[in-house]
């Protein structure tokens, strides 16, 4: 997964308002007690953080 796909699907699931200030702010354990932001940041690759995202929104297996 590249960047652009992860925060398309952030968008898709949290709107393009508010996808991106969700990942600074959403403070998630399964990344290390990081941000998604910050997980991107320090290098975890885009499917980790969205397989974190993706557990923490409860979305639907069809969206893994």
């Amino acid at each position: 997964m590249r960047h652009t796909e992860f925060w398309a699907r952030m968008e898709q699931h949290l709107g393009a308002a508010y996808a991106r200030t969700w990942a600074t702010q959403q403070v998630m354990s399964e990344l290390e007690g990081r941000t998604p932001q910050e997980a991107l940041d320090a290098g975890v690759p885009p499917k980790q953080v969205w397989r974190a995202v993706w557990a923490a929104l409860g979305l639907p297996d069809s969206e893994r």
